[in-house]
């Protein structure tokens, strides 16, 4: 089942044009946001258009990923865990998002969520 949801996600990465992605990233990070409200979470944005400061080639760069800085009762929610809910939803949203904390941007295995909980994107020309 795995490999047909990767295999959907990647004919729909390929077939969609950047900008039909912009427009859908922004749409899925607005709903997703209305979505952290009504859970309770607090949030600040952070990097939905960054012109440097992220690794070459970054989605950031697409508009195509934003960091999500999530507090509950004004307590800031700095480990990639602690965002696991967030991410998880997100990823459920639609077949092209990505979480950070799924991925390992260090190339070297580590645990999931190692590095990036803060990350949103979509998968453009499979990089998320």
């Amino acid at each position: 089942m795995v490999n047909l949801l990767e295999t959907l996600a990647d004919d729909k990465d390929k077939l969609m044009r950047l900008g039909e992605k912009q427009e859908l990233f922004a749409r899925l990070y607005a709903a997703h946001l209305v979505w952290l409200t009504a859970m309770g979470y607090q949030y600040r944005l952070g990097d939905v258009w960054a012109r440097e400061g992220h690794r070459e080639g970054s989605n950031h760069y697409l508009k195509l990923a934003g960091d999500i800085n999530l507090f509950i009762a004004g307590d800031y929610l700095a480990e990639t865990m602690q965002h696991q809910e967030s991410g998880e939803h997100w990823e459920n949203s639609h077949e092209l998002c990505r979480w950070g904390g799924n991925w390992d941007k260090d190339d070297h295995p580590g645990e999931p969520g190692e590095d990036d909980g803060n990350h949103y994107s979509l998968i453009h020309e499979g990089k998320m």
